[in-house]
């Protein structure tokens, strides 16, 4: 079996995913179970759309229950501490601007809390990879499957 993935993330990343996964054990499998009981009762499963339905959603909810599961069983806590404190790493927040474009603002963190809507890009995203071990006022070059482009950083803050 091939080597398992470590996740890193932040201890509120990980608090969130344990949140999460508490609310599908407790909360939504018994909705969903409920659900199926209610439509057992229509009858003749075979043209039971309200069954169907409550089927694929238990499944999606297991398959997201083990892969929670998976991704805390593997989880490793972000720690800064032995990283400079105008160095990008996993868990700062960093800006930086391309020559003529506006600043940008995110914050790195593991995969499992990636969330780009809100500031929060995965440290497996070409930006990252390409700004993670440079310091405040680097130029770097970000590689994309789209073409590279340069960026100065101009800010990085410690979130830990």
């Amino acid at each position: 079996m091939a080597e398992d993935k470590v996740y890193p993330m932040t201890v509120d990343g990980k608090v969130k995913l344990e949140e999460e996964l508490e609310t599908l054990k407790t909360k939504t499998r018994a909705e969903i179970i409920n659900r199926i009981k209610i439509a057992r009762s229509y009858g003749d499963l075979s043209e039971n759309s309200e069954y169907e339905s409550a089927k694929d959603e238990q499944s999606f909810v297991e398959g997201r229950v083990k892969t929670i599961e998976h991704m805390l069983h593997y989880a490793e806590i972000i720690d800064n501490a032995g990283v400079d404190a105008d160095e990008v790493s996993v868990g700062k927040t960093v800006s930086f601007m391309e020559p003529g474009e506006e600043e940008e603002t995110y914050t790195i963190v593991g995969a499992a809390e990636a969330d780009p809507m809100s500031g929060k890009i995965s440290n497996e995203s070409p930006i990252a990879k390409g700004l993670v071990g440079h310091k405040l006022n680097e130029t770097v070059t970000i590689e994309t499957p789209n073409g590279n482009f340069d960026v100065k950083i101009t800010d990085v803050k410690d979130n830990l």
